[in-house]
């Protein structure tokens, strides 16, 4: 029996490689029914990220991410592949400030004029109780959302806070309280220069009847049940009294306010929203 020498091993291997089929691209092969498409790519991708905060600098927490481009008519699909490696180039934590270079990555990897990526995660703060003053950490909802069109790119920042909202036209008409229930509030901005997502937090808080906490004792608990009956703020209320603070905002631009009470007498929730005309 003969034996392959190690200079003809690597000829072999060559060979071999060459006699294979070469793998086919359907992505880029041509769409015939001439509808381009907005958006494609992943979603839902979780991923860890490091956030500015004004008490420790930086704050680590964990992302659910989106990632997309547009797609002209001519081509079937996109390469799903690319986008986690644009995502991935940036190291095992992406900074907020690497945004427009994820963008800009996606765009050149993919061929595209337009790129989006969506990044939403927890966000977290040490709050004091109000009396006995101890702490505990409440967690919060906070969303980036950053599209690039050529060299042109457009942030939106996103915060979504609760509060205590008492009931006044409840506390009007009862002899013994009044209703009161934890209202959602989301506010949507686009600013000159960064815009704390903590002041963000601080501006939904003040608005409402009561502020939530995470640790409260029996005399923290009668501060704030009294607090609230004190303020009572409808729906109506609630986003107005947030409206007002974004408009008096000197680096705020555009914004938008949503509050939804979760009803506590009523089998369905109390809405209202405004936007910045």
């Amino acid at each position: 029996m003969s034996k392959t020498s190690l200079t003809e091993r690597p000829a072999a291997a060559e060979r071999a490689k060459a006699s294979e089929p070469q793998l086919r691209d359907r992505q880029s092969e041509r769409d015939h029914r001439q509808l381009r498409i907005d958006k494609v790519g992943v979603r839902k991708l979780r991923f860890p990220i490091q956030v500015r905060d004004k008490a420790h600098a930086v704050q680590n927490t964990v992302a659910t991410i989106g990632m997309f481009v547009d797609l002209p008519e001519e081509f079937k699909g996109t390469h799903m592949s690319r986008f986690i490696e644009a995502l991935n180039a940036h190291g095992e934590v992406i900074h907020v400030e690497n945004i427009a270079d994820i963008l800009q990555s996606l765009q050149k990897r993919l061929h595209a004029r337009t790129a989006h990526i969506e990044i939403e995660f927890p966000f977290f703060r040490v709050k004091a109780a109000p009396v006995t003053g101890k702490e505990a950490v409440l967690d919060y909802l906070a969303r980036f959302d950053a599209a690039a069109c050529g060299e042109e790119m457009d942030f939106v920042l996103t915060v979504k806070a609760h509060v205590t909202t008492l009931c006044p036209c409840s506390k009007a008409i009862a002899r013994y309280g009044a209703h009161n229930q934890r209202g959602e509030v989301t506010v949507q901005i686009r600013s000159r220069r960064v815009v704390w997502i903590e002041d963000l937090i601080d501006l939904i808080e003040e608005s409402g009847s009561s502020e939530l906490y995470a640790l409260l004792k029996r005399e923290d608990e009668k501060a704030v049940t009294e607090r609230a009956y004190e303020n009572p703020v409808f729906v109506e209320d609630l986003v107005r009294n947030v409206a007002l603070k974004l408009k008096a905002h000197p680096e705020i631009t555009w914004w938008k306010v949503e509050a939804e009470n979760q009803e506590s007498i009523h089998n369905h929730n109390a809405y209202a929203c405004i936007e910045m005309s």
